[in-house]
């Protein structure tokens, strides 16, 4: 296969990305130096050698130790747990600086063609709970977008970690977020809102 077409239809596997953008990454590549294409090169084989997946909270991060500065920090409230669908939405909610405890990554939300969690993290967080109220955790904040995927994502997470664990305390984000917007392009302030009128 040709490789400009090779390169442009991996970009097209991105989300959000269609065959014209795709393209224009290529062309952009291609005009650009060959230093700046080594560069890219090397950022990309460097996720491969610097980048762990966190054991606790499952999301992505650069270091040497296995587990992430945020699971790391004895300073984070472990009686509360926030269940984000990406990494993206867990840097968002920190970006808003108004949540100080835990995290779980679960890997994405329930597709409602199909409502099967395949693919997402939801055995390794029902896994995790034991562990997890010895600690001390009284609270999981379900943080899902606020469209139908995040909220039948929440309904289901919900049914799961009562039958589980039935004294946790399972809250969702309040409305603070509009119908149909995505958790990550959230301002500090809108999180912050969702938070506080969480139920």
């Amino acid at each position: 296969m040709d490789p400009i077409e090779r390169l442009s239809r991996l970009f097209e596997r991105f989300p959000g990305i269609g065959p014209r953008q795709a393209n224009r990454f290529v062309q952009f590549l291609l005009r650009g130096s060959p230093a700046a294409r080594r560069e890219f090169i090397e950022a990309v084989q460097a996720l491969q050698s610097g980048v762990h997946q966190c054991p606790e909270c499952k999301r992505y991060h650069a270091g040497e130790r296995a587990v992430c500065g945020i699971c790391a920090n004895h300073e984070r409230d472990a009686s509360r747990l926030a269940v984000v669908a990406s990494d993206a939405d867990l840097l968002a909610v920190e970006r808003s600086g108004t949540f100080n405890g835990k995290y779980f990554v679960l890997g994405g939300t329930i597709s409602l063609a199909s409502e099967k969690t395949s693919g997402l993290r939801l055995d390794d967080l029902l896994a995790s709970l034991a562990d997890r109220m010895d600690g001390g955790l009284k609270e999981a904040i379900l943080a899902f977008p606020a469209n139908p995927e995040g909220d039948a994502t929440a309904v289901r997470i919900r049914e799961e970690l009562i039958a589980a664990s039935p004294e946790l305390r399972v809250t969702a984000l309040g409305r603070g977020l509009s119908t149909g917007s995505e958790l990550e392009y959230a301002d500090p302030e809108t999180i912050k809102s969702a938070l506080d009128s969480r139920r």
